[in-house]
């Protein structure tokens, strides 16, 4: 199945130029300022789609959507690159789980987060790109991993050697037992037998019986491993060196650490990615969202249920990219009445300017993606607006195509 990416909405032009964004930056530990070439590559990496899409996964797309809309607004392009992991051994579980085909599994869970993506006025990737029809890309790399010694077979499956990355380590900057108990609980498997080091990863999983499998060439009928995908679509779409590589901080190890490596050791260059960008995690009930917990809150659901999806995205900015928190429903009350009082502000026939509030939104997103900064701009404006108004008649129609295009929220 060749994916597609959902359509996007369009974002209005801005008088004068944006600001190059300084974000944080976890293999550094610091922040970098980004000033990439006229084409910005961002990778992102995306659902393994078995259920789609929880107000997590939203807050991590809301995020690097905002990095889009900053390049963007620098006259910049932006060639983003989102995969969609539908091969893995959680939605094989949940197939076996449910009685259900995992292709449709895929296939639904993927529409819906399409849909869920449109509706939040996400910019679509250029590349989407599904784990499945990225096997004969994957297939040669594994191949040129074993033959430089990087990779190794143990029982049929072939793993990663570690220890063929000088640089392993560098993006999460973990100590090996943090890594050891990272790898058990997010997918890897520390403890199995005949390993050169706990911590290697899989490349290539041997044919099991009853689970899909495809032609591995010399690698034999099998799948692929999880980070493996990532690398051969960023590099045929991105190239080595891109700019910035993001998703939840739960991908910063093992997966975007063992993609760095296995990219790293199969091109002796470094680095994978100029940048790693982690957005947090968000909970319910005081755990964090998650699939295996239950514990989630659907996009899809509340839009059901009649909220605006406007709501839904300030909700979501309403926290900074990087902070844990946790959803109840006085945030998307409290995000509810705040486009309530936007939409009211702007629907009046004049107002304050604007210009400088245009500025104000451009400075917060700049630094580190702050966008409670921006909303907190947004909100003084629309106070003084319903407290004094104005008699700038452009300054309404400004601030709606200001607050579209930086916040990707529609007015």
């Amino acid at each position: 199945m060749t994916m597609h990416a959902w359509p996007a909405s369009e974002v209005p032009a801005l008088p004068g130029s944006g600001r190059d964004l300084a974000i944080h930056d976890t293999a550094s530990g610091g922040r970098v300022r980004l000033t990439p070439g006229p084409v910005a590559r961002l990778y992102v990496c995306g659902i393994t789609p078995y259920d789609a899409t929880h107000l997590g996964h939203a807050a991590t797309y809301n995020a690097f959507d905002l990095v889009q809309r900053v390049w963007l607004d620098t006259k910049r392009q932006v060639h983003y690159v989102q995969n969609v992991t539908d091969i893995d051994d959680p939605l094989l579980e949940r197939a076996v789980a449910t009685g259900q085909d995992w292709t449709e599994i895929a296939e639904r869970e993927t529409a819906l987060f399409r849909a869920d993506m449109t509706a939040l006025r996400m910019l679509p990737p250029r590349q989407f790109i599904g784990a499945v029809e990225s096997i004969p890309a994957i297939v040669p790399i594994v191949e040129r991993l074993r033959e430089a010694g990087a990779a190794y077979e143990l029982d049929g499956d072939i793993y990663f050697s570690v220890a063929a990355d000088a640089h392993f380590g560098e993006v999460s900057g973990l100590d090996a037992a943090t890594m050891r108990a990272l790898s058990a609980e997010r997918g890897g498997d520390p403890e199995r037998p005949g390993k050169k080091n706990p911590l290697d990863p899989l490349l290539w999983v041997a044919a099991r019986d009853g689970e899909p499998h495809w032609d591995g060439g010399s690698l034999g009928q099998g799948r692929p491993g999880w980070h493996i995908e990532c690398v051969a679509i960023a590099l045929e779409h991105l190239g080595m060196g891109f700019d910035l590589q993001g998703g939840g901080s739960d991908l910063a190890f093992p997966h975007h650490e063992m993609g760095a490596s296995h990219a790293q050791a199969l091109t002796g260059s470094h680095p994978f990615a100029q940048t790693y960008v982690h957005a947090g995690m968000v909970a319910l009930d005081g755990e964090k969202m998650s699939k295996s917990r239950g514990n989630l809150v659907f996009v899809s659901t509340l839009r059901r249920d009649g909220t605006d999806p406007a709501a839904i995205r300030l909700a979501l900015l309403a926290h900074h990219y990087r902070a844990d928190w946790e959803y109840t429903d006085a945030v998307l009350d409290a995000a509810v009445a705040r486009l309530a009082r936007w939409r009211a502000a702007v629907s009046r026939p004049d107002g304050p300017p604007a210009e400088e509030l245009v500025e104000q939104i451009r400075a917060a997103l700049a630094d580190d993606l702050d966008a409670p900064r921006a909303l907190a701009a947004v909100d003084a404006w629309a106070q003084r607006q319903h407290a004094d108004g104005g008699t700038d008649e452009g300054a309404p129609g400004l601030v709606s195509r200001a607050v579209d295009a930086l916040l990707g929220v529609a007015l």
